[in-house]
C-alpha cells in the first residue's frame, strides 16, 4: 500500500525529523524490530518513525547513499510474510504499516511505525530466535534504539495512561464527515501516491492506511485528528474551533469600548491558519521605506514580519486544547498583536524559559499527530524552533522582542508580537475603514454588476465573507465560462492551488462553482442556493 508521504522526503530527511528516520542496508529483523518497538513506544511524543530497508548511509553525514542498494524483488514477499510472525512477538501486539517503493529503479521497503495506543511495547532481543529470547522495552535515543531502564522505564510505563488528544478515537466522527476534497488536497501537497488512489479505493481503506482509525475491529473509530484536518466544520466535534480577531484602535486598556470585531474565521485547522494569515497579511502587514537625508541606503521594515505571525498563529492552532470551548483570540492594538489560545505549555518546560521567550522544549505534546501533519505541509518547522524563529525575524526587522506569557496552572498561552516602532498607529485607520465598510455596505454593493444576478439569492452576511480575489475569480468565470485554471492563474497572478483553495472557500459559503463537460471543452457555471 502507498505511503501517506513522499518517499523522496524520507530519503532526503525533509519534513520529518532525522531521528524519526532509520535507514537499513539490508533486512536484519533482530535489529529492525528493536527500532519498530522504539518507534511504537514513542517516548518523546514525536509521532513514531520510519525504517527504510534497502538504503545504505554515508558514515559522515548519515544521509542516504544514491543510488540506493534496494531489496531484491524476489525477497520482498518473504520479508512481508516474516513480519506477520514478528509482529505477533511484540507485547502487546503491534502492526506497523509497510509500503514497497520504487527508488532509483530498485525496490525499497518502507516500514512506517506510528506511535502505538497500547504502549509500552516490548519485543524479544532476537525475534528470529526459535527457542525464545528475553524481552526488552526499547526507546529512541537520538538516532539509535536502546533498552529502556530505571527511571526511563518507569516513565515509559506511565505513558500507558497518556494518549495525546488528537490521537484518541471519537465515536461521533463518521466517514461522511471527512471531506475527500480536503484529504486529496493534503495528499497532493505532500506528494503521496495515495492521492491517485483516493477515488479508486474506499475512503475507509485510505484512512486506515493513514493510521486514522483506532479501536478493535468491531468498534473502529476515527481519530480526532481526522476531523481537525479533513473536516470542513470541526466545530461540530470541538466547539468553537475558530479564530476571533478584535481591533482596539486606541488600545484595550485606554478605551476598551472602542473596538471592531472582524468576521469569525472557521474551517479545518489548516484552512483556519491559511485564512487567518491571509486576513492579517492584508490588514496589518505593511512595508515602510525611509530614505535618510545623508545616507544613500534606504531603511526598510514591516509593521509585522509575516513569518512571525505565521509561526505564532500556526502554533496557537497546533497547541490549542481542543477539549476547551474557547477560540483562538487575536487582539490587534496600536503597539502590537496578541495571540492567545487555551491550553498552556507542558509543565516539562521551565517557567524561566517561558519568561525569557527563548527555546521552549517540550517532552509531551497535546496534539502530536496534528503537529506532524503541519510539519509535512511546511506550515511549522517543528523541533521547538517556533519562538526562536519569531524572535530572530523580529530582530532582523528592527522590531522589539515578542513577549510570552502563561499562568501557573498552564491554562493558556499568550504571545505578543510588537509593531515596529516606526510604523505609527496603523490600527486606527484600519478599524475606521472596516467599520465604515461594514455599516454602509448594502447587499451586493461590493459585487460587480455582472455578478449581481448570479448571486441575488446569497445573503448579505455571506457576501461580506467573499474576498476581493474570490470576487475576481467569480467575475472571470461568469464573463468567460470556458476559461481554464491556468488562464485564471495568469490573470489574477496567483497559483492554481490558491484558486482551488478559493473554490473550496466559496463553495463552503453555499456558492457552487461547477465545471460541465470536462476540463478541455467544458464550461464553468456559478450557482447560488435558492
Amino acid at each position: 500500500m502507498a505511503l501517506a508521504i513522499n518517499i523522496e522526503d524520507l530519503l532526503n530527511k525533509q519534513k520529518i525529523e532525522s531521528n524519526r528516520i532509520e535507514f537499513k542496508k539490508g533486512w536484519n529483523p533482530a535489529s529492525i524490530y528493536h527500532s519498530v518497538c522504539a518507534f511504537a513506544n514513542d517516548f518523546d511524543d514525536l509521532g513514531g518513525g520510519y525504517i527504510v530497508v534497502g538504503v545504505d548511509t554515508d558514515d559522515n553525514t548519515g544521509m542516504a547513499i544514491r543510488p540506493v542498494e534496494g531489496v531484491p524483488v524476489e525477497k520482498i514477499d518473504g520479508i512481508l510474510q516474516e513480519m506477520v510472525g514478528y509482529n505477533n512477538k511484540m507485547s502487546p501486539y503491534y502492526m506497523p504499516r509497510t509500503s514497497v517503493e520504487e527508488v532509483d529503479g530498485k525496490q525499497v521497503l518502507v516500514i512506517w511505525c506510528p506511535a502505538g495506543i497500547n504502549r509500552p511495547y516490548s519485543v524479544p532481543e532476537n525475534v528470529t530466535a526459535k527457542n525464545g529470547s528475553k524481552e526488552y522495552f526499547y526507546i529512541r535515543s537520538g538516532s539509535s534504539s536502546i533498552i529502556a531502564k530505571g527511571e526511563v522505564l518507569d516513565e515509559l510505563r506511565e505513558l500507558a495512561s497518556r494518549v495525546p488528544f488528537d490521537e484518541r478515537g471519537n465515536p461521533d466522527i463518521k466517514l461522511e464527515d471527512i471531506s475527500t476534497l480536503l484529504l486529496r488536497e493534503y495528499l497532493v501537497k505532500v506528494g503521496s501516491k495515495l492521492a491517485n488512489e483516493l477515488y479508486e479505493r474506499p475512503l475507509s481503506e485510505i484512512l486506515e492506511q493513514m493510521d486514522l482509525y483506532v479501536g478493535s475491529s468491531e468498534n473502529r473509530m476515527l481519530r480526532n485528528v481526522a476531523a481537525m484536518m479533513f473536516c470542513e466544520n470541526p466545530s461540530k466535534f470541538f466547539k468553537r474551533t475558530q479564530v476571533e480577531v478584535v481591533f482596539f484602535p486606541e488600545g484595550r486598556l485606554v478605551n476598551p469600548n472602542n473596538l471592531y470585531e472582524a468576521p469569525i474565521i472557521t474551517g479545518s485547522v489548516t484552512q483556519i491558519i491559511e485564512r487567518t494569515l491571509e486576513y492579517l497579511n492584508r490588514m496589518v502587514v505593511m512595508q515602510t521605506i525611509i530614505k535618510p537625508k545623508n545616507d544613500n541606503h534606504s531603511i526598510k521594515f514591516y509593521t509585522y514580519p509575516y513569518q512571525a505571525l505565521e509561526e505564532s498563529i500556526t502554533n496557537s492552532l497546533y497547541h490549542r486544547d481542543y477539549r476547551e470551548w474557547e477560540p483562538v483570540v487575536i487582539t490587534v492594538e496600536p503597539k502590537g498583536i496578541t495571540i492567545q489560545n487555551v491550553g498552556g505549555p507542558d509543565r516539562s518546560i521551565p517557567t524561566a524559559d517561558i519568561s525569557r521567550g527563548e527555546l521552549l522544549i517540550s517532552k509531551r505534546y497535546r496534539n502530536r499527530r496534528l503537529g506532524e501533519y503541519l510539519k509535512e505541509l511546511e506550515m511549522t518547522e517543528g523541533r521547538s524552533t517556533g519562538i526562536p524563529t519569531i524572535q530572530n525575524v523580529l530582530k532582523s526587522n528592527g522590531s522589539p522582542r515578542a513577549a510570552v506569557v502563561t499562568d501557573e496552572e498552564r491554562t493558556f498561552f499568550r504571545i505578543t508580537i510588537p509593531c515596529h516602532e516606526g510604523a505609527g498607529n496603523i490600527i486606527a485607520d484600519i478599524a475606521t475603514r472596516e467599520k465604515s465598510q461594514e455599516s454602509s455596505q448594502e447587499i451586493g454593493q461590493n459585487i460587480p454588476d455582472v455578478l449581481k444576478d448570479v448571486l441575488k439569492n446569497v445573503q448579505k452576511d455571506v457576501l461580506k465573507k467573499l474576498t476581493e480575489r474570490q470576487i475576481d475569480i467569480l467575475e472571470l468565470i461568469v464573463l468567460n465560462p470556458t476559461i481554464t485554471l491556468n488562464e485564471m492563474s495568469k490573470r489574477i497572478d496567483v497559483s492554481v492551488k490558491t484558486i482551488q483553495r478559493d473554490f473550496t472557500a466559496v463553495r463552503e459559503l453555499g456558492i457552487q462553482i461547477n465545471r460541465k463537460d470536462g476540463k478541455t471543452y467544458g464550461e464553468w457555471e456559478v450557482l447560488s442556493k435558492e
